[in-house]
């Protein structure tokens, strides 16, 4: 892994063990690795990630979101139903094969996605959501993974001043405004689609 994501992943463990939160990232196992890059369109920094930090048993928890991240030996199953069908689950019309899904909200079903097809120059890419059942509208996420992973270590430190079995809609509504003061540091272009904080 490079210094920024390698950083980004440490500060995300990090937070995960603070605030008493089981969550198991391992070494990639090459052979799974291996067969992804043959088998996905996976760009390098995302696949540094998996080789470092196989997240394989690994969900966040704030007020508004649980987010849970993809293990590489479920990853090439859980494209069926997005750019893949299998009888019980066709492909999604319009889903482009560049859209790898490598996390879905644990709450509502909806995945979180690498755009392939706008690849940057670190070898990274953004990172988009889209409704569940609601056609396909992508909103960004994250400029690139690295900043994915940044925005998820900013809501689960600012989700440690919640309740975990709060429900109250005042809370999410003030945990969404102070979670959009730390993304505008981290990524803007995040913000401005608006994601996660409406």
């Amino acid at each position: 892994m490079d210094a920024d994501l390698s950083e980004s992943v440490s500060a995300l463990k990090r937070v995960f063990q603070e605030r008493f939160i089981p969550a198991n990232f391992v070494a990639g196992d090459p052979t799974i690795l291996e067969a992804l890059s043959s088998a996905l369109p996976l760009p390098d920094r995302y696949l540094a990630f998996l080789k470092g930090a196989d997240p394989v048993d690994v969900e966040t928890a704030t007020p508004p979101e649980r987010v849970r991240l993809i293990p590489a030996a479920e990853l090439e199953m859980e494209q069926i139903g997005y750019s893949r069908g299998d009888a019980q689950n066709p492909a999604t019309k319009g889903w482009h094969p560049g859209w790898i899904v490598i996390a879905h909200s644990a709450l509502l079903g909806d995945p979180y996605f690498l755009d392939t097809t706008r690849p940057d120059a670190e070898g990274d890419c953004p990172v988009m959501t889209a409704m569940s059942g609601a056609g396909l509208n992508p909103i960004l996420c994250g400029s690139n993974f690295v900043c994915f992973i940044k925005i998820l270590t900013a809501a689960m430190e600012l989700a440690s001043d919640f309740s975990d079995e709060s429900h109250d809609p005042d809370d999410e509504f003030i945990f969404r405004e102070a979670l959009g003061s730390r993304i505008k540091v981290i990524d803007h272009a995040a913000l401005r689609d608006k994601h996660w904080t409406t």
